[in-house]
């Protein structure tokens, strides 16, 4: 959960819907690029992202979501973002851009709900709801520990 109510968040798409993730969270955005296999890893992990020789897993937001895969396309934008103590690449569809939040917009009641994992509550917005999304409960502990596992065969910090 996140500790206190983010002032921004950036919007992506994916597969037509918005979603949101705090500005806090969000380190830079990058176009999509050709990713390398990392053998083992969690099914929530498409590869790894060589940064400027940072090595980073690039989460599957499409799974995760359960929307239909889709091949990765040079139009594509890979949000370099934290989960929890890690940096990850998120494939997104599309960013959308970043909005200042207003006092009233956040509800925190979604995340209250059963079966809502990794939300942090629901932006209202004069076009709809969009769900914020908390990294830092993006990844099971299960995962997080075979991502570790699949990073440290391939040589690469974790």
């Amino acid at each position: 959960m996140l500790t206190q109510p983010p002032r921004e968040v950036l919007l992506f798409l994916l597969e037509g819907h918005r979603y949101a993730l705090p500005m806090e969270d969000v380190r830079e955005l990058t176009r999509a690029v050709r990713l390398t296999p990392l053998p083992r890893a969690p099914a929530v992990v498409e590869g790894l992202l060589n940064l400027r020789g940072e090595l980073l897993p690039v989460l599957d937001m499409r799974r995760r979501f359960r929307l239909p895969a889709r091949p990765l396309s040079s139009m594509d934008h890979l949000v370099v973002a934290r989960a929890g103590p890690r940096s990850v690449a998120l494939r997104v569809d599309r960013a959308e851009g970043l909005l200042c939040l207003e006092t009233g917009q956040l509800d925190a009641s979604p995340r209250e709900l059963p079966g809502v994992g990794y939300v942090a509550g629901a932006l209202k917005l004069p076009d709809g709801l969009v769900l914020l999304h908390d990294l830092r409960t993006f990844l099971s502990e299960a995962e997080a520990l075979e991502l570790d596992e699949a990073l440290a065969r391939e040589g690469a910090p974790r």
